[in-house]
């Protein structure tokens, strides 16, 4: 049986990754921003793209994809979580619905905890081929 104390660690990241797609979903640069630590060592990796290093250029990338008027859903399956002391990570399957197309991502978001806050700092996402 897990102790309390990595429950509520577990709990605190998983509603950290659930903020990040609730930003997604709503294109809410600002709900987005609040998601990210601001330094540097950030990287993100959209499917498709090349990898990304450093705030400003995360953060422009979210501006970009932001700018589409087609409305995102994101089912997530194959949730996993880990705590390993002040590094969490969150592995899991986005299921995205937008208009009439549907794709599937694999996704890896690894977050940082400082100052008792889970902050993403690597999001990691692969396209899955179909049949």
């Amino acid at each position: 049986m897990p102790e309390p104390a990595a429950t509520a660690d577990t709990e605190a990241l998983l509603e950290a990754n659930a903020a990040f797609y609730a930003a997604f979903e709503q294109r809410d640069l600002d709900a987005m921003s609040d998601v990210w630590l601001h330094e540097e060592h950030v990287v993100c990796t959209h499917p498709g793209w090349t990898t990304l290093r450093g705030w400003a250029g995360v953060a422009a990338s979210w501006f970009a994809l932001f700018q589409g008027d087609r409305p995102m859903q994101f089912i997530l399956t194959e949730v996993a979580a880990v705590v390993a002391g002040d590094a969490g990570w969150v592995t899991l399957d986005e299921n995205m619905l937008s208009g009439s197309q549907t794709q599937t991502v694999a996704a890896t978001n690894v977050f940082q905890r400082v100052e008792g806050r889970w902050w993403l700092v690597v999001h990691h996402g692969s396209g899955i081929a179909t049949g």
